[in-house]
């Protein structure tokens, strides 16, 4: 029982080694499809103690074992339990994890993972599949921008608690950079600052070399005046607001990176190819979109580099419209959208990271940038690469009302019907390196179907 799984990646031993004590790296390793997640990371791979959520309050405590630590070669954990809370997942047996590192030719480091366990190496392949796919990438973002000159930083984020806001502050730590977290509730740690939308404090940014900007309430939804006065509101004054603080503050960011959407296209464009020169479009969102870049324009003005990160459709497991059509396609339930002729934009989570990432590091960006893969799909297509990655038929459609009963007309139109077809122009001229190009690599990575 249990699982050996190695590969090798193209990075020196003590880099490899290194990524693996920093914080976040658990964040990042955790499978997205997994009803699981990291309530507190170790402080130590030589004896601190991990600790994962499981679904009704239970806890995975992983502690590490002081006996087999070996820097940089080897750290092993153990399921061990603390409390009521901690005992139920003890079911499976024993648990323990060996993770060995060993230099290879050529610089790379074999990465080898062995775990001694009750559940069978069927069960465990797809997670360690999806983990070392994960430590390659990552690596491969940090050296890139190693290569463009990028040194630590100290970046602050909003909505560091959302679906990218907590999978980009662990991207940016495993790098060794600094991440300041912009709170609403008063400051509990450290690394927190606590931000006051309506009024930024002075000393808000001090210190900072970037800001990424992200939070904003959800679009998702009926299109009712609360609604949309609730999108409004979270976008246009918050952003302007620390966009002046960020111009305003003394020893500040020189770089600010703003979310923004491919909803400015607007959400009738049919065949045309979108890139950010493209003029924008009509509807509800393409307003809401182009108030919200030039509320960056303090920061602008004032010379700092300016990125608006014009997100498409994002590809995740845990969060957006891939978490809601898993179980329907799982039920076999799934199908194409009425005609299926309308283009989805798409790009994978860890993709829009590498955007947010590159957007912060390489001073070759600035303004709009489309964060979308490089190949836009039709919906009937992408609904097949769904059906393909979960095994399941894609047979019944979805007539054109059902998401007017949900959304209403206007959210219909705009969110599940828009039609634009979005390329990654500026992105591709400086040679961006996506890890997902194809829509069904993107779902086979988040649903542990590699």
């Amino acid at each position: 029982m249990g699982i050996e799984f190695e590969s090798v990646v193209e990075h020196p031993l003590a880099e490899v080694f290194a990524w693996h004590t920093r914080p976040g790296a658990m964040t990042r390793l955790v499978p997205p499809w997994q009803p699981m997640s990291v309530v507190a990371e170790t402080e130590s791979l030589a004896d601190g103690r991990a600790v994962l959520g499981l679904p009704g309050g239970l806890r995975w405590i992983a502690q590490h074992d002081r006996g087999g630590f070996d820097p940089p070669h080897r750290f092993v954990d153990v399921l061990s339990s603390t409390g009521p809370r901690t005992l139920p997942p003890r079911v499976i047996g024993w648990w323990r994890h060996t993770h060995e590192f060993a230099e290879v030719p050529g610089g790379g480091t074999l990465v080898r993972d062995e775990v001694d366990t009750t559940i069978p190496a069927a069960a465990l392949r797809p997670t360690f599949v999806y983990r070392h796919r994960q430590l390659a990438d990552d690596l491969a973002a940090h050296r890139d921008a190693a290569a463009a000159g990028a040194e630590p930083m100290v970046i602050a984020v909003t909505g560091a608690s959302g679906l990218v806001g907590s999978a980009l502050t662990a991207l940016l730590t495993t790098g060794g950079h600094r991440v300041i977290r912009l709170v609403r509730h008063q400051a509990r740690a450290k690394d927190e600052r606590q931000w006051r939308p309506e009024a930024p404090a002075p000393d808000l940014l001090l210190g900072v070399d970037a800001v990424i900007h992200l939070a904003g309430a959800s679009i998702a939804g009926r299109f009712t005046d609360g609604h949309k006065a609730a999108i409004r509101d979270s976008r246009i004054e918050p952003t302007r607001r620390l966009a002046q603080a960020a111009v305003d503050s003394d020893d500040g960011p020189s770089v600010f990176v703003s979310a923004s959407a491919i909803g400015i296209y607007g959400y009738d464009r049919g065949d045309a190819l979108l890139c950010e020169e493209s003029v924008r479009g009509d509807g509800f969102l393409a307003d809401v979109v182009a108030d919200w870049e030039a509320a960056t324009g303090p920061a602008a003005e004032a010379g700092l580099r300016v990125v608006n990160v014009r997100t498409g459709i994002v590809q995740a497991a845990a969060g957006g419209t891939l978490r809601l059509l898993r179980p329907l396609f799982l039920a076999g339930l799934g199908g194409r959208l009425g005609s299926g002729d309308q283009w989805l934009s798409w790009i994978g989570l860890d993709d829009l990271l590498d955007v947010y990432y590159r957007a912060v590091y390489d001073d070759r960006l600035s303004g709009p940038v489309n964060a979308v893969a490089p190949t836009p799909v039709r919906n009937r297509d992408y609904t097949k690469a769904l059906a393909r990655v979960l095994h399941r038929p894609a047979l019944l459609p979805v007539p054109s009302f059902g998401p007017r009963l949900l959304l209403g007309g206007e959210g219909a139109r705009e969110l599940a019907q828009a039609d634009q077809r979005v390329v990654p122009t500026k992105l591709t001229e400086v040679g961006h390196r996506f890890r997902h190009g194809r829509i069904e690599d993107a779902l086979a990575h988040q649903l542990g179907h590699g």
